[in-house]
């Protein structure tokens, strides 16, 4: 890569109940089909017209690489339900450990998807404390939706 890609880290924070269909199969394809499932996402022009239709469904913001670490080390699941280890990355990837991983994915260098067999949505508890702010209203207007930036890895880390 030339130039340094944007990774996004993507939550849902709303529910499926009265969700309309169209809605419901954008988060479907970003593979966000229930409450507080995550994904890191590289930014591409698609990707944003995706989040940006969902938007009032979902949070995003830039993700640092010790939230990707801890993320990976805490929520990353392989087959049978175990967690990522650094055998498993080695074995399976490039990388040789979980935090050469999670650099290489914070700079947009690798993928999620560049481990074999680890799977791409992360399953995180509700944050601990809470929300700050109304569901329905978007972060600028003291809800809990929308564009964080650099806050998401605050909210990340209490989900973990």
């Amino acid at each position: 890569m030339s130039q340094e890609e944007k990774v996004m880290l993507v939550i849902r924070v709303r529910g499926r109940v009265k969700v309309r269909p169209q809605i419901e199969d954008t988060l479907e394809k970003l593979r966000l089909g229930r409450l507080h499932q995550a994904r890191i996402l590289k930014v591409t022009p698609s990707l944003n017209g995706m989040i940006d239709k969902v938007k009032d469904y979902v949070t995003w913001g830039e993700v640092s690489p010790e939230v990707v670490e801890t993320i990976l080390a805490k929520r990353g699941r392989i087959p049978g339900n175990h967690r990522l280890t650094d055998a498993h990355v080695k074995k399976n990837s490039k990388a040789s450990s979980i935090k050469t991983l999670a650099k290489a994915i914070a700079s947009g260098d690798a993928s999620v998807t560049d481990v074999d067999g680890l799977k791409p949505v992360f399953r995180l508890s509700p944050p601990s404390g809470g929300y700050r702010g109304k569901k329905t209203l978007p972060v600028g207007m003291g809800g809990i939706t929308g564009y964080r930036g650099e806050d998401i890895n605050t909210l990340a880390m209490k989900m973990i």
